[in-house]
């Protein structure tokens, strides 16, 4: 078994992809570093979230789902200036890695191109668990709920996160009238 792996995200929230993500991870590896990645985005519409949210949210739910919190770590990583020292900044901000779990073809590329292996992760339910997918459902008042962790329901419900989403989108929508 490979000791140790990365997973990056925005989690913009966690959900059950994100979740069952990190449980395969963990039938391949000893310990997992979760970059809970765009670190500096916050009150956007695609990035509605702050990185101390995200992380609070995503450790409920993996404390919510039994995960041992000696195999992982959470750790936010801001986007750096250039697409190349992205990949120095996570390396001087984590502890080392053997391989990296991801999807997005950027960060696939990027951590390629310095050598890493890099593994795809299985796609649970794509349709379903996506975060602009929740973030839609909560915009358009559909039900949402059964597409993250109970903790994660419970932690946006206290910060006022579905009105938030709701503010941010109505703003957004207001600034792009005022540049027309």
């Amino acid at each position: 078994m490979m000791s140790r792996a990365l997973f990056v995200g925005r989690f913009q929230p966690f959900h059950l992809g994100h979740l069952y993500a990190v449980k395969e991870i963990l039938e391949e590896v000893e310990e997992l570093i979760i970059v809970v990645g765009s670190a500096q985005m916050s009150h956007e519409p695609d990035n509605p979230f702050t990185a101390g949210e995200r992380l609070e949210m995503t450790r409920d739910a993996l404390e919510g789902a039994g995960i041992d919190p000696e195999r992982y770590m959470l750790i936010p990583i801001p986007d750096a200036p250039a697409h190349r020292v992205w990949v120095s900044q996570v390396e001087s901000q984590t502890p080392r890695f053997e391989v990296v779990y991801t999807n997005q073809p950027l960060t696939r590329r990027l951590l390629i191109e310095a050598g890493y292996e890099v593994r795809s992760i299985e796609l649970h339910m794509r349709e379903l668990f996506e975060a602009s997918e929740i973030r839609r459902r909560i915009l358009d008042g559909e039900n949402w709920i059964d597409l993250v962790p109970p903790e994660v329901h419970r932690y946006v419900q206290e910060i006022d996160g579905e009105e938030r989403i709701r503010d941010l989108a109505r703003s957004d929508s207001l600034s792009h009238e005022d540049k027309n």
